[in-house]
């Protein structure tokens, strides 16, 4: 029998300053905890994962992919809404922005994290850390080029570090415009937007990496602001300054 005690959901794990080191293992997490359901999170791979990602869910005998999915089956199964008191207008201007930093800004964000060498060599290299010592270097190689091949394909990662960094910045820009004084993105209320929000704004600023998209984000006090709060109010435990 499926009940919400059975919800578990499979991630990453606490790390690159992060209690989480995808965003998009955040934005589940705390779409979970707006949605007041019981679950227990377990530690979790993309070569573990149904369609090679994270992260999943497992519910009783069900097994959800992917966020966006993960999100929609919560809504129907537990008749959740976490865009409740929105407006037509403001759910279509959340999935536009949602769009905006899941296919452009967490793009922009992946190659300064895998593929600028000195942050590659201090964060995504060690996931091989495992790995017999012999096969770590050709490990390492692969891993940075499948992520290469994949940002040639999405096609930011045709351009120059430095076009990647002022397109990452524009919508940092976009993202500070719409956020405003306001306490979450859509007003004074946290809607389903709000997770991925934090969860990718939260990646960027991390001290533990230097890029000058991080050195954009910190130019912008509203998303500084807005992150500290979210991390405050969804991982109290958690250790965090983005100035650090």
């Amino acid at each position: 029998m499926n009940t919400i005690e059975g919800i578990v959901l499979h991630g990453s794990n606490p790390g690159f300053g992060l209690p989480e080191a995808s965003p998009f293992v955040i934005k589940t997490d705390v779409q979970l905890q707006l949605a007041g359901l019981p679950y227990r999170k377990v530690g979790g791979t993309p070569p573990q994962a149904p369609k090679g990602k994270i992260p999943w869910l497992v519910d009783g005998d069900e097994t959800v992919c992917d966020s966006t999915f993960i999100r929609a089956h919560l809504e129907r199964k537990y008749s959740i809404d976490l865009d409740a008191g929105l407006d037509a207008r403001q759910r279509a201007e959340s999935w536009a922005i949602e769009r905006m930093l899941e296919d452009h800004l967490y793009w922009t964000m992946v190659w300064f994290r895998w593929i600028d060498p000195v942050n590659f060599a201090k964060g995504p290299a060690h996931f091989v850390d495992a790995a017999p010592e012999a096969a770590r270097a050709s490990l390492r190689e692969e891993l940075q080029a499948r992520r290469r091949a994949e940002l040639h394909a999405q096609g930011l990662g045709r351009h120059t570090a430095d076009q990647i960094a002022m397109l990452g910045q524009r919508s940092l820009d976009a993202l500070s415009t719409l956020l405003d004084d306001r306490a979450h993105v859509t007003g004074r209320q946290p809607a389903a937007v709000d997770a991925f929000a934090f969860g990718m704004l939260a990646s960027i600023l991390t001290p533990f990496f230097d890029s000058p998209l991080r050195d954009a984000a910190l130019g912008y006090p509203n998303l500084v602001a807005y992150t500290a709060r979210m991390m405050q109010r969804h991982y109290p435990e958690h250790p965090w300054t983005a100035s650090a």
